[in-house]
């Protein structure tokens, strides 16, 4: 009897240890989360909107599982202890068909709506597709450096680093490659993460619902100054965008291919910058350069003018 008793002495202070556990991560948890704003769960996007819609139905669906599982675990645990001499042992109990059918078609059903329901996201959500939308979407073509994110607006000849001014309520387009290491473009509140890679190019499309700041990043490690590879998207009024486009398109800081080739090299910046965009065609180089085995930018540059002065030569004779 007295090593019953023990055992009971054991498995209770094991329980309260392991529950001890438990309350201490969630409070760490809330604790840690506390007045934070967490852009995944308060979205300001019609693309974060339906992926907080698909999250929540993941969870439901998880819980749905996980919390009979659990109260059936202390249920088991409870009725069939050692000391509950009336608890029936029956050790030829093997099959039973309503048990099987209730722990095999649940969690199938649930596969199955799982399946369902990311057959079905996969396609509205994919990066690649364009946002059904009356407004002309504005297109931005987005460069990874070394540390710093380059947003060109090729429709308004500006360019800025760090920073992406954007209409409210317009699609947005973006375009994205790197000319660095491989990265992956993040902004929480408003669309999903894609990645960038050089040599190539990847799509996104997102529209802001709201006017506000956005805190965008890099969620890829890429070296000494990943940690302040951020950026701003500044979702304003179509007015209120124009406008700055407009004093932007008249900024007294130049982007061509010398100062690009100024910027590219490995530095952090503090503070976002905006420049008047005088190589249209600097987006379509970056790609480009890295399909032919190495070339500099300014190598391609200068083979393209020598072609042309040859074929300008050509047709004067």
């Amino acid at each position: 009897m007295s090593h019953n008793k023990t055992q009971l002495r054991r498995r209770g202070i094991r329980a309260s240890i392991a529950s001890g556990i438990t309350l201490a991560i969630v409070g760490a948890l809330w604790y840690a989360t506390r007045g934070r704003d967490l852009p995944v769960l308060h979205p300001s996007g019609t693309i974060a909107d339906q992926q907080l819609i698909l999250i929540a139905i993941t969870v439901g669906l998880g819980v749905f599982v996980v919390v009979p599982v659990f109260i059936l675990l202390f249920v088991i645990a409870w009725k069939y202890r050692d000391s509950n001499k009336k608890a029936q042992y029956d050790p030829e109990f093997d099959h039973h068909l309503g048990f099987e059918a209730l722990w095999w078609g649940i969690p199938v059903l649930i596969i199955m709506a799982l399946a369902i329901i990311t057959w079905i996201s996969t396609c509205q959500l994919d990066p690649y597709r364009p946002l059904e939308s009356e407004v002309t979407p504005v297109k931005v073509q987005v460069v990874s450096l070394e540390w710093k994110w380059l947003f060109i607006y090729p429709e308004y000849n500006v360019a800025t680093v760090n920073m992406m001014p954007i209409p409210k309520d317009t699609p947005i387009e973006l375009s994205l490659t790197s000319d660095a290491p491989m990265n992956s473009f993040w902004v929480p509140a408003l669309a999903g993460q894609v990645y960038t890679m050089s040599g190539m190019t990847t799509k996104l499309h997102f529209m802001a619902d709201t006017t506000g700041d956005f805190k965008g990043s890099s969620t890829n490690i890429s070296g000494t100054g990943f940690a302040d590879m951020s950026f701003t998207v500044h979702a304003k009024q179509e007015s209120a965008f124009e406008a700055w486009a407009h004093q932007a398109a008249r900024s007294p800081q130049v982007l061509n291919t010398q100062t690009y080739a100024t910027l590219a090299q490995q530095s952090t910046v503090e503070t976002p910058l905006t420049y008047r965009l005088e190589a249209p065609t600097l987006f379509d180089e970056i790609v480009m350069k890295y399909m032919h085995s190495g070339e500099s930018m300014q190598h391609m540059h200068g083979e393209s003018m020598s072609h042309a002065a040859t074929h300008e030569e050509g047709m004067k004779h």
